[in-house]
């Protein structure tokens, strides 16, 4: 009786070990590799397009939530992030171009809405925590 109990307990083991590889631990959502995501307020006619892996993954399960952060504090945020992002990308040789490819025009005198800032401020945090970058301005979830 003693050994029927151990192999029912070495066989539960095995199962309950071998079971978690049909999990879905993203809850439905997969990481794409090319999904791109688009930060844009068309009656301005203004348009980022993100193009980096996880980063729609991050902005959905990961990012606080829409309405967390005030618009104030969220362009304020974005008018000094832009122009740190600004300056490493005009400095390739120090920062990594692959990382800071192409400038951000960012205007803090214009209005650009609430899910322009909401999608660029969350875009910083992504890229704080997934290229261990520092900005002179801290991004912190």
């Amino acid at each position: 009786m003693k050994n029927l109990l151990y192999i029912f307990l070495l066989g539960l083991f095995i199962y309950s070990c071998s079971s978690t590889r049909d999990r879905d631990m993203l809850g439905g959502q997969t990481m794409v590799e090319n999904d791109t995501v688009r930060i844009a307020n068309d009656s301005l006619e203004y348009e980022i397009l993100i193009i980096d892996p996880g980063f729609s993954y991050f902005l959905n399960a990961i990012a606080r939530p829409e309405g967390y952060h005030s618009l104030g504090y969220l362009e304020n945020k974005n008018s000094f992030l832009v122009t740190d992002y600004n300056n490493r990308v005009n400095q390739p040789l120090r920062y990594n171009p692959n990382i800071y490819e192409m400038p951000i025009n960012y205007d803090h005198h214009i209005d650009y809405g609430y899910d322009v800032n909401y999608k660029l401020y969350n875009y910083f945090v992504y890229l704080s925590q997934k290229y261990n970058q520092r900005f002179s301005v801290p991004t912190r979830l």
